[in-house]
């Protein structure tokens, strides 16, 4: 990921929070049939060497499954929070009108090599984890456990699970950080004052109060 260093983000706690809020990553990987890739929900277990471990499952019937090996690193992206930025948003546009559109968003990148899962009681916890993570916070949460026991083993077969412990993170948070206080500001105004959700968000992101 081309990151100048102006946008670099290099704190592992920020990452991880942007890895846990992100709710759909993108599985990238290289093998046999060329390249390959996955839009699929992950966990992520922090404590699980120095990066944290990802864990997540494909279809069976997915063949990038066979690309999960410990022998070729694989990528893992994750989008947070963009926005488009518009000209008219800088002070600077009525001083000298050189400025063009530009985005402002937040990625991480994961690297590693994965093993796979392919046991059963592994993969029950797994999906048993997975689930608690997406269903939290309903009010009658479902759990593996209410469904028959015959139908989870079915389901089982059809998947195969896998733990990603990552090697490296790679961090990119552009906010504006480029531009001089004023413009930023009204980049941070304009983006507060849309009416989507987003770039109320990257607005708040911007405000030097935010943490990492």
């Amino acid at each position: 990921m081309y990151t100048p260093t102006a946008f670099r983000d290099t704190d592992q706690y920020s990452q991880w929070q942007l890895i846990e809020r992100c709710r759909l990553a993108l599985l990238v990987t290289q093998g046999s049939q060329g390249l390959q890739a996955t839009h699929l929900p992950l966990l992520l277990r922090r404590n699980e060497g120095p990066c944290g471990t990802l864990y997540g499952h494909l279809a069976k019937g997915n063949p990038q499954w066979r690309d999960l090996n410990a022998e070729a690193e694989v990528l893992v992206v994750f989008a947070g929070e963009d926005a488009y930025v518009s000209p008219s948003f800088y002070p600077s546009k009525a001083e000298h009108g050189k400025v063009v559109p530009t985005w402002n968003y937040l990625a991480v990148h994961a690297y590693g090599r994965p093993r796979l899962i392919d046991d059963s009681s592994g993969l029950r916890e797994l999906l048993g984890a997975l689930t608690e993570r997406h269903e939290a916070g309903r009010a009658q949460p479902w759990s593996i456990d209410d469904a028959a026991d015959e139908y989870i083993d079915k389901m089982l077969g059809a998947i195969v699970g896998f733990a990603l412990p990552i090697d490296r993170l790679q961090g990119k948070r552009k906010l504006s950080q480029n531009r001089d206080a004023a413009d930023i500001a009204g980049v941070r105004a304009g983006l507060a004052a849309s009416h989507d959700p987003q770039d109320q968000r990257l607005a708040q992101l911007m405000s030097p109060q935010e943490p990492l």
